[in-house]
């Protein structure tokens, strides 16, 4: 059995205490602390719950990452910055068991409203879904067996080779993956849950990592700040993640994704501060600017 994260984030109305919520967070979601992803869902829900307008749909957020985060029972206190016609501007401050400032996050919720509609950009080049190198979990060094959040989602390499594996080889700061939830996600519409898209979107070191390539550096990359974009829906289970690092310096990372469907529909934006922790090895000097 996987885990189904709309029930692991599932909120429940503080009877006593207006615009204040709790979630039980499971550790089905770890890296080895909870994905931040997860943990911006679970503030995402609230804030759904308090404006209680499914007519109102999840458009943009950014989250400040103050503290991390442990699974168990979480506390969300949200305010309706502004409600006006055509949206929705929500503040969720949300902490765990600790007493410390968790995440801070400012979401905006939209109604659809006529428009122009402008395609900007291309579908990258990548391999498709059925190109696209499928994960192999075999090996004892793969993220995907050791860390609880990579069993219930399943993956392809678009754009890049498995970094930890023997054969690794240092390329360009992008990497590129299809991923999809071993339980699906979908709204009350049947469309893929907006709200399910932060944890995927919240997966942009495998950049950095293949910049950098093998050697005896290991690091970790914490989020800092999160901020997503979401501009269409999509029916389909698979979703490519296109994840360019701009620039590594001074302990921090900054890198951005696109995010679309195996139909070349555009989904949605993300960009990420990380926190670089070493690990293990002195840190490189690299220019993959030219890869």
């Amino acid at each position: 059995m996987y885990a189904d994260l709309a029930a692991d984030t599932a909120v429940r109305r503080d009877p006593d205490t207006p615009g204040r919520y709790h979630i039980t967070l499971p550790d089905h979601w770890d890296f080895l602390m909870p994905s931040g992803g997860v943990v911006m869902t679970c503030a995402l829900r609230a804030a759904a719950a308090e404006l209680a307008d499914p007519s109102l749909r999840f458009g943009s957020a950014t989250t400040m990452f103050c503290t991390p985060i442990r699974n168990g029972p979480l506390v969300i206190d949200v305010a309706v910055l502004r409600r006006g016609g055509g949206a929705a501007q929500v503040r969720a401050a949300l902490r765990d068991g600790s007493g410390e400032p968790g995440i801070e996050l400012l979401a905006t919720f939209l109604r659809e409203r006529k428009g122009p509609d402008v395609k900007g950009v291309a579908f990258p080049r990548v391999r498709s879904l059925h190109e696209a190198q499928a994960v192999d979990n075999s090996s004892r060094s793969s993220p995907h067996v050791l860390l609880r959040f990579h069993q219930q989602l399943e993956y392809r390499i678009a754009d890049g080779e498995p970094f930890w594996q023997p054969s690794d080889v240092a390329g360009p700061a992008r990497y590129a993956r299809w991923v999809r939830y071993r339980t699906p996600q979908r709204d009350v519409e049947g469309r893929f849950d907006r709200l399910a898209l932060p944890p995927l979107i919240d997966m942009m070191p495998g950049a950095l990592h293949r910049a950098i390539g093998p050697g005896s550096y290991r690091f970790f990359a914490p989020s800092l700040d999160l901020t997503t974009y979401i501009i269409d829906d999509t029916r389909r289970e698979w979703l490519l993640f296109a994840v360019t690092a701009r620039r590594a310096r001074a302990g921090w990372a900054i890198a951005d994704t696109e995010v679309w469907d195996d139909e070349g529909r555009y989904i949605g934006h993300g960009s990420q501060g990380m926190f670089i922790r070493g690990a293990a090895g002195e840190p490189p000097v690299v220019d993959a600017s030219d890869r």
